[in-house]
């Protein structure tokens, strides 16, 4: 329904507008409405992000995926990886191989965060905090994985700033966790980008079960441990950088206590930052 209706007024405005492109990114609903959109109309797409695949079909995420790499013109992918999974789809022609724009943004911003941030010292903190984050419905729709993040938060003892997505609440409130959360966990609403960026920067560890922010925490260099049985992101597990853990409190607990990473240094396979230039270069060899 949500899909549905985007599609449907998105059509609208690129009626109107008649663009010579429309760029999608990422594998949200709207991606793939505005994919869909501008398929049917027969305007060439460009998708941002492609070839990503967590092999995991239960994931919205993961439909919208598959679906916007087969109707985009240009595919601009951040991996070897994905360029890989595209081709074992019988998706060769438009794939370039161009790096991740979020390392653009990451290295554009961090120094931003550092000096215009104060969520530090909002928080009154040091460097021995840990951050958390979870959205997705595998988790949040499942009392008993809430119950054992929690608990292995709990059981570690360790400081823990969760900025909390409206829906996570509800769920939380829901199982009766909400009143109940221990005092190491500090909540507080959703946080801006620089705030984000800062205070990832700056921590022992993340436990996310969001895919950007596991690909953040890598580039930032802080170990991360991911709440999810898969990830997109499969570039992120070499060299311990990045663990699956899912909603195992036994698992969640032992690696909250590891120590990570096992190899002292990231790679960059996502780009040195000069992503946004190559696609443009292809985008303006494309329309021009």
């Amino acid at each position: 329904m949500q899909t549905g209706e985007m599609l449907e007024k998105i059509e609208r405005v690129l009626i109107t507008e008649q663009p010579d492109l429309v760029i999608v990114f990422g594998d949200t609903n709207s991606t793939l409405a505005g994919a869909l959109a501008a398929a049917k109309l027969h305007i060439p797409v460009a998708y941002v992000e492609a070839g990503l695949r967590s092999f995991d079909r239960s994931m919205p995420e993961e439909i919208n995926r598959i679906i916007t790499d087969h109707i985009s013109d240009l595919l601009f992918c951040p991996t070897q990886t994905s360029v890989d999974n595209l081709a074992q789809e019988g998706v060769t022609k438009g794939v370039f191989l161009v790096g991740d724009v979020m390392v653009d943004a990451l290295e554009y911003n961090r120094i931003i965060a550092e000096e215009k941030s104060g969520v530090i010292e909002r928080f009154g903190l040091n460097n021995n905090y840990m951050v958390l984050t979870v959205h997705r419905p595998a988790n949040t729709d499942s009392r008993k994985n809430m119950v054992a993040i929690i608990s292995a938060i709990r059981e570690s003892g360790n400081k823990t700033i969760f900025p909390v997505h409206p829906r996570t609440r509800k769920c939380l409130e829901k199982y009766g966790l909400w009143n109940t959360l221990p005092l190491t966990i500090i909540t507080t609403e959703p946080l801006g980008y620089l705030d984000m960026l800062k205070l990832m920067s700056h921590a022992d560890k993340i436990l996310t079960d969001s895919g950007g922010i596991q690909k953040e925490a890598y580039i930032l260099g802080v170990p991360c441990i991911t709440l999810r049985d898969t990830t997109e992101w499969v570039e992120t597990l070499k060299g311990g950088w990045n663990v699956l853990v899912g909603g195992d409190y036994a698992q969640i607990v032992s690696n909250i206590a590891q120590s990570h990473p096992i190899s002292n240094s990231q790679s960059t396979i996502f780009g040195s930052g000069d992503c946004a230039k190559r696609m443009c270069n292809v985008i303006n060899l494309r329309i021009n």
